[in-house]
C-alpha cells in the first residue's frame, strides 16, 4: 500500500506538468491516471495480497 501512496503524488505531478505543456492530451492523461489507480486499488482484493 505504501507504493500506491508514494506513486499517487508523483503521477499527479507528472500529469499536471504534461497537461500544462500539452493541453490536448488532457483526456489521455486523466484516463491513464484513473485506469492505473483503479487497477492498483483492485490488486489487493483480486489477488489476495
Amino acid at each position: 500500500m505504501t507504493t500506491v501512496v508514494f506513486l499517487q503524488p508523483l503521477l499527479a505531478l507528472i500529469s499536471g506538468v504534461l497537461i500544462l505543456i500539452f493541453p490536448r492530451i488532457l483526456n489521455y492523461v486523466i484516463a491513464g491516471y484513473l485506469i492505473l489507480f483503479g487497477l492498483a486499488g483492485l490488486f489487493p482484493h483480486v489477488f489476495g495480497a
